[in-house]
């Protein structure tokens, strides 16, 4: 008789927000026309990262994206919708006393509110653009599992963009998990560090994944911090 397969300890899962936790609704290619202007190039959209990019600018130059980015923030704030299964998913999460951690590169603010709204313990740590180095980065990840007191391959990160959230759990030696909703990714033709480990096209998934893909343990009752 063929023994079962071995699963994944697993203590903690991180999430990104937008996207992932929350329906996407900004306009992402009108803010790089906004922000960008004329180093605006339509073709290139994806292969940008607007945030590093504006870290090269001058103070004032910084200071108008950043003004312009926080107004179409705002705007997808005022139109905040969560991903069908986010609830249930951190209701099954919290049942099993597994932790939950958040990592976005919208501001604090966008965490307060989602927070405000989502009517649930809030994730923890959480955190926001505030936090430096940012996704892909894996900084904040391991600054989560250090926080939390759990090695990194006890901990599983989901989130919907190869580039920011794969990159980084992979970098970190998390799991990873790619909400791919309308199945835009190929995992065989993205880059090795942005192969997640599971693909997924919703959150009740992820929710099945975590029955049956890992044996999950609560995590160690160390005190979090909260977002910087």
């Amino acid at each position: 008789m063929a023994l079962p397969a071995l699963r994944g300890t697993l203590r903690g899962v991180v999430f990104d927000m937008d996207g992932t936790l929350t329906i996407p609704v900004i306009d992402f290619p009108a803010l790089y026309r906004a922000v960008l202007g004329s180093r605006h190039q339509p073709s290139s959209d994806k292969a940008i990262d607007i945030l590093h990019e504006i870290e090269q600018w001058s103070p004032e130059e910084q200071q108008r994206a950043y003004a312009t980015i926080a107004e179409y923030e705002k705007e997808g704030l005022d139109k905040l919708q969560f991903m069908p299964g986010a609830k249930e998913l951190c209701d099954f999460i919290d049942e099993k006393k597994l932790k939950r951690g958040l990592i976005t590169r919208n501001v604090k603010a966008a965490v307060d509110y989602f927070h405000a709204r989502f009517e649930k313990p809030h994730f923890s740590p959480a955190l926001s653009r505030e936090f430096r180095p940012y996704k892909p980065n894996p900084a904040p990840l391991l600054h989560i599992c250090s926080a939390w007191g759990v090695p990194p391959h006890e901990v599983l990160m989901v989130g919907d963009h190869p580039k920011d959230d794969i990159v980084c759990g992979n970098k970190a030696g998390t799991a990873t998990c790619l909400l791919d909703q309308d199945d835009k990714y190929i995992v065989s033709h993205l880059s090795l560090l942005q192969r997640p480990t599971f693909k997924v096209r919703s959150l009740a998934e992820v929710l099945t994944l975590l029955q049956e893909k890992f044996d999950l343990k609560s995590g160690p009752e160390t005190e979090a911090t909260t977002t910087p």
